[in-house]
């Protein structure tokens, strides 16, 4: 069933005994968000706090905890969603299986919003520090909202058909924003915002800018789908909850989504900015304070009995992994067709998403080619690495599929020893250099800027993975490094010495630990090591090793080798693959929760208490 709104949604969650209601007194002050990640991380229920200290909106988290949940949330449309994908991807499906393509075009006509004139979301208005005042990290800046649908339309080109609804992190409280006036707007440049924000500026207007916070459960989910520009999310929201999205089109005035709880209404100036964060951030660390839009408030509207929607992000898996995973299930499918040659994508939660992207490919260039080398995967990656938000990797594997046709691209131990089996450094390294990285990523030398590195592997094996330490291995224990383990097949974790930058220069002593081994050492035995600052905590799983390699290493800046070389422009190394995946100075701290909140929950959670039993 599609649901008309949020209070429609909690009562079926209710019915279907997949929501409880919290009524102790819960503090938005960092314990709702530390309730949100252990019920999220125990696979519990979505949690209606009634009593919230400080506000008198109730809060509901935990909305999209389980895969289970969102298919239950969108039971009646994903097939037919799944089914529209098809068509619009493979046209030619249509006559291969008409018959399940019959209802097709009446879904279609959900896609398309309607405009009425009023709704429930303009009942009543209030002022920012009237809502919940949400902390999630204690180095957060203020208060954000975390589940924001944010809506703006194209300055060129306005109307609903060309609109944005993405959803940028706004912070409603904190910093130099003046209270109850102005909030602050963090987008990614290359998002739908950014490019209506840049329009704005180039024609020297006001951006009006609308945030719905609630409403039906689809409009959450179409903000954060990854859209092709100029493709309004209104309409996957009207596809997802099998109705047409109400928005209410008033003269002058930016629509506002009718059945939304709370709509927070204004707009950006052209170009002033001020500093916003910081923020605890989906890769496991605060993204810093940095200059952004400022929004300012107009007005702050509200439903009769509303309900605050929220989620918290932080090193993965979180809640916005759920959001992933169906992500992967409706556009998964597309980009074979998208891309052809590409068989499958798997961008890795446990890596910050971003960090890493892991992909199969076909390597047809040249069929009686021997030895196989990389061809077309460096083609397809190039064009893997042009497509929306996958431009944002930043390590991108990809290797053959015909070299093993059974390989599963979201088994990563499997898809690494596969990759380490046939990887050549000396050929197979591929550097993109003074390029941008994403905003939330501070492993490069400045915020938005970095380096992408593609590594291709295609041909049968050349070397058989070791499992475990030789006694010939001898690390330069004098610099500093020891205690080496293994994590994964071919993969050789060593602990360093702390990074030290003085005068400006980097640190060089990962480079000077390369420099200690031949090629032809013991040591080059394990194709990949990475030197981290906790070795311990790095190899005690797979989902540490990728989290620390990968949010903490820039590949201009971090990589390294054993017998290094730069031939005709073009790096490579004959030993093994070193990379510096060290804490930097440069580096944004990782979250920690507050002790004293981790004990207060704890009470909740303990015999008798409100939480007893539900993580």
């Amino acid at each position: 069933m599609g649901h008309r709104n949020l209070r429609q949604c909690v009562d079926d969650l209710e019915s279907a005994r997949q929501l409880r209601r919290i009524s102790a007194e819960i503090d938005p002050y960092l314990e709702a968000a530390e309730i949100q990640r252990r019920v999220f991380h125990a696979g519990g229920p979505a949690l209606l706090f009634e009593n919230v200290k400080g506000c008198r909106f109730p809060m509901v988290a935990n909305l999209f905890g389980t895969m289970e949940r969102m298919r239950y949330l969108f039971r009646d449309s994903l097939d037919g969603l799944k089914r529209l994908v098809s068509l619009q991807v493979d046209p030619a499906d249509l006559l291969r299986r008409p018959r399940m393509y019959l209802s097709a075009p009446w879904t279609a006509l959900s896609a398309r919003p309607r405009k009425v004139a009023t709704g429930p979301v303009l009942a009543h208005e209030t002022t920012l520090d009237q809502l919940p005042q949400l902390k999630c990290w204690p180095g957060d800046g203020g208060a954000y909202v975390t589940l924001p649908q944010v809506y703006s339309e194209d300055p060129d080109a306005p109307g609903l058909a060309r609109s944005n609804l993405g959803m940028y992190r706004v912070q409603i409280s904190g910093g130099q924003y003046v209270p109850n006036r102005e909030c602050g707007l963090h987008y990614q440049l290359q998002r739908g915002l950014g490019v209506h924000h840049a329009a704005a500026i180039r024609r020297n207007e006001i951006l009006r800018v609308n945030v719905f916070v609630g409403g039906p459960p689809a409009m959450t989910v179409a903000a954060v789908m990854p859209l092709p520009e100029g493709m309004s999310e209104l309409g996957l929201a009207g596809l997802l909850n099998r109705r047409r999205v109400p928005m209410i089109c008033r003269p002058g005035k930016l629509p506002i989504h009718a059945e939304a709880d709370f709509c927070i209404s204004g707009y950006l100036d052209p170009k002033r900015l001020k500093p916003e964060g910081p923020f605890g951030d989906h890769l496991g660390y605060y993204s810093l304070e940095h200059d952004f839009p400022v929004m300012h408030v107009e007005h702050v509207y509200h439903r009769q009995g509303a309900i605050w929607p929220f989620t918290v992000v932080g090193r993965p898996p979180q809640e916005d992994t759920i959001f992933a995973e169906l992500i992967h299930e409706l556009v998964g499918p597309v980009i074979p067709k998208t891309i052809p040659g590409v068989k499958a994508v798997h961008a890795v939660d446990a890596a910050g998403v971003h960090p890493l992207l892991l992909a199969v490919g076909s390597e047809r260039y040249v069929p009686y080619q021997d030895p196989r080398r990389p061809r077309e995967l460096l083609t397809l990656a190039n064009a893997l690495l042009g497509q929306g938000q996958l431009s944002l990797a930043k390590y991108l594997w990809i290797v053959a599929g015909e070299d093993q046709p059974e390989l599963d691209v979201r088994n990563v131990a499997e898809f690494f020893r596969h990759a380490l089996e046939r990887v050549d450094w000396r050929r197979d390294l591929h550097f993109q250099t003074c390029t941008t990285l994403d905003t939330l990523d501070y492993s490069g030398p400045r915020l938005h800027e970095g380096s992408k590195l593609v590594i291709a592997a295609a041909g049968p094996p050349v070397r058989t993975l070791p499992v475990a330490l030789s006694t010939l291995i001898r690390l330069p224990e004098q610099l500093g490094f020891k205690k080496p383990r293994v994590v994964l097949p071919g993969i050789l974790v060593v602990e360093g010495p702390e990074y030290r930058k003085e005068n400006g220069q980097r640190d060089g002593m990962v480079e000077q630990f390369s420099a200690c081994y031949t090629p032809q050492d013991a040591i080059n035995e394990f194709p990949w090591i990475v030197v981290v600052d906790q070795g311990d905590f790095t190899a005690r799983s797979l989902d540490n090793f990728l989290w620390v390699t990968f949010t903490r290493s820039d590949p201009a800046t971090d990589v390294y080798g054993i017998g290094s070389f730069v031939e005709d422009k073009h790096w490579g190394c004959r030993g093994a693959l070193v990379i510096d995946a060290r804490t930097k100075p440069f580096h944004a701290p990782p979250l920690v929760e507050d002790p004293r909140v981790t004990q207060r929950v704890d009470a909740l959670a303990a015999s008798g208490g409100p939480l007893h039993g539900i993580f």
